[in-house]
């Protein structure tokens, strides 16, 4: 057995940073009343406050004020409701959504559900670095589009899309736009002043905050229909009793994300490439080589099967992700590696490593050795079969 488990599977999830744990206790513990106006009783209007406070920091963050934005239970449901909601409030102007081929499963799922009500959706390809072409999206644009929905970056590959480009396609075509910033936020800078978006995703699950609570940016004036029925909270948008833990821990794990922080994942996520694809012949990076994430490095290992590089690597100690078919839940190959033009052979060994603030250099030394030998073995065992 090995003395140290190393997760480098942060695309997934994140560990609870312990710091934004003990800013959340309170709210457990202490201040547990749902969240009530400046009428009620002191215990609800506490945790009232904590919830806009929270709100106002995670806001702060992208330029939005606070009535732009709403907690959700994650970026599944943001996405949801962005869809969704936009679908719905302007189904009598057109029913054509635009989403692209590679996006997280929380968009293409709700997409296709869309279509099965009537919708009609097109799948926007991308190119062999996963980028959509602004100029492809304003062609595919019709008088029916009523919404445009392309992540800031890919959850598989970590190619980030210029989203001020596409926005301001969508802009001039007076489409709505969205995008899933849930690997972005709080790693790349985006501001909605600045970036003519009217719908962002977020999440905590990815920055060391706890899951179940993320947040959904929606644009002074942008027509949303409320889709799920109940009470009205979150200024009658989203009907449920309100996260108060989960937003003090959002908004906590937000603030304690440094550029610094950014910029050492972003070393360990070139060193790891860098060795790679040095040592290891018969490689491929998938994703763009500059306009990615600073904490992901998606890699093929050619002629060998994804799912058995990860088992390997969880009985060395390290956990990482593959897009291989077999281990997929779905027992179907990548569609974001099928979708940048990959063969099924280039999915099967697809390797995802990312990065969080509690890994180090020396985690990426290594992983990359094991790797080595690992491949080494497998291809040798290969060549003899």
């Amino acid at each position: 057995m090995f003395d140290k488990y190393t997760y480098l599977d942060n695309g997934s999830i994140t560990r609870l940073d312990e710091r934004v744990f003990d800013e959340m206790k309170p709210y457990f513990f202490d201040i547990y009343a749902i969240p009530t106006s400046e009428s009620g009783y002191s215990m609800g209007i506490e945790a009232r406050e904590a919830l806009e406070k929270s709100r106002e920091i995670i806001t702060h963050h992208i330029g939005a004020s606070e009535s732009e934005f709403i907690f959700t239970s994650g970026f599944t449901e943001s996405s949801n409701m962005a869809l969704k909601g936009v679908a719905l409030a302007k189904r009598k102007k057109g029913k054509h959504i635009i989403v692209s081929k590679i996006e997280d499963f929380s968009v293409l799922n709700t997409a296709k559900a869309l279509e099965k009500q009537g919708f009609e959706v097109t799948y926007l390809d991308v190119d062999g670095e996963g980028l959509v072409d602004p100029v492809l999206l304003k062609d595919t644009i019709t008088d029916e589009t009523i919404l445009v929905s392309v992540q800031h970056a890919n959850q598989e590959i970590g190619t980030i899309q210029d989203i001020e480009a596409i926005g301001e396609v969508c802009k001039e075509k007076k489409v709505l736009f969205h995008t899933d910033a849930t690997h972005t936020f709080t790693r790349i800078p985006l501001d909605v002043q600045k970036v003519p978006v009217d719908l962002i995703s977020v999440s905590a699950h990815t920055i060391h905050g706890p899951s179940g609570i993320g947040g959904l940016f929606i644009r002074k004036g942008t027509l949303l229909q409320k889709w799920m029925d109940g009470g009205f909270q979150e200024m009658n948008r989203r009907a449920g009793l309100e996260n108060v833990s989960g937003a003090v821990g959002f908004a906590k794990a937000v603030q304690l994300v440094t550029t610094d922080e950014n910029k050492y994942l972003q070393q360990m996520r070139d060193r790891l490439i860098d060795r790679i694809l040095s040592e290891i012949p018969q490689t491929v990076l998938n994703g763009h080589s500059v306009k990615r994430l600073p904490q992901n490095a998606n890699i093929t290992f050619e002629r060998v099967e994804g799912e058995s590089i990860t088992l390997h690597l969880d009985m060395c100690g390290f956990a990482v992700n593959t897009g291989s078919a077999c281990f997929s839940r779905t027992l179907e190959a990548s569609h974001v590696i099928l979708g940048i033009g990959g063969e099924h052979e280039r999915a099967h060994g697809s390797v995802r490593f990312t990065f969080s603030r509690y890994n180090t250099i020396k985690d990426v030394d290594r992983v990359v050795d094991a790797v080595v030998d690992i491949i080494e073995n497998l291809r040798r065992i290969s060549a003899l079969s």
